[in-house]
């Protein structure tokens, strides 16, 4: 299995394609089985690195709390391990966070930038919607029935009734893949410790020198749509895209046209 230590840990990853090295950063509480259906059509055109992200999958999973710092330098050190100097980031959601701080705590080894469905965090960003707070917060409900409805939430309106077979596989996969509780809160920290002004990374944007893509699902109620304009404001080099009937999981909704947008600013 292709595992690699660095920054002290054993780092799982897998790279498929060949091309400009483009590294993908999952979101809480999920492996790289999250972009599973992106990394072939990328891979057409790109070296594309996925990885487990620590606390998650087949890579370590040492005691909390983690913060994007931390996660940022993981990933860092895996591009020296495998001997790439730089490299395209993508990060989605927590992954995000850790994309962040990738670009402005080594922005040697970032080529351009890729913030899709996230936040900088602090008092200032357009927090979860009371709808999908309701449901993801539900503690009453069955397991399964917890997760079909998280998915219902999570996903543009009627994705999941019109994917039911998909919505099969997701439920198969993450039952077999459970997350450890005891990392899923290490995860959990790397946004809670982003919540004030002072280590949110609003005020830290406007340093970063990677051309960046703000990339979102039009009905995302985990991360409003609105944080790409929050976050466009405070990047200098950066364009929106908004992908039509997508919501927080469009790498799971519609992979083409997250991959056609993702190619077209690459190859810019």
């Amino acid at each position: 299995m292709p595992t690699v230590t660095a920054n002290n840990i054993n780092i799982y990853y897998e790279s498929n394609g060949s091309g400009e090295p483009l590294v993908l950063i999952s979101g809480l509480g999920y492996n790289m089985w999250q972009w599973h259906k992106m990394v072939p059509g990328l891979a057409e055109s790109f070296q594309v690195i996925t990885l487990d992200n620590r606390g998650v999958g087949q890579t370590d999973k040492p005691e909390g709390p983690y913060s994007a710092a931390l996660l940022a330098a993981d990933t860092a050190a895996l591009l020296t391990a495998l001997g790439i100097p730089k490299a395209h980031i993508m990060g989605h959601s927590m992954g995000g966070f850790i994309a962040q701080e990738m670009a402005l705590s080594y922005p040697d080894k970032v080529d351009k930038l890729i913030l899709a469905s996230t936040n900088f965090g602090g008092p200032h960003h357009l927090p979860i919607t009371p709808e999908a707070m309701a449901v993801l917060g539900d503690t009453t409900s069955d397991p399964v029935t917890r997760f079909k409805n998280g998915l219902a939430v999570s996903t543009a309106p009627g994705w999941s009734e019109n994917n039911e077979a998909m919505i099969a596989d997701w439920l198969t996969w993450r039952m077999a893949n459970l997350v450890d509780p005891v990392a899923y809160q290490a995860q959990m920290a790397i946004g809670l410790s982003l919540l004030s002004e002072e280590a949110c990374f609003e005020n830290r944007l406007p340093d970063v020198q990677a051309e960046t893509l703000i990339l979102f699902g039009e009905y995302d109620k985990v991360v409003p749509p609105g944080n790409a304009e929050l976050l466009a404001a405070k990047i200098p080099n950066s364009s929106i895209h908004f992908l039509p009937d997508a919501g927080h999981f469009f790498p799971m909704e519609t992979p083409e046209a997250a991959n056609e947008a993702v190619v077209a600013f690459l190859n810019e």
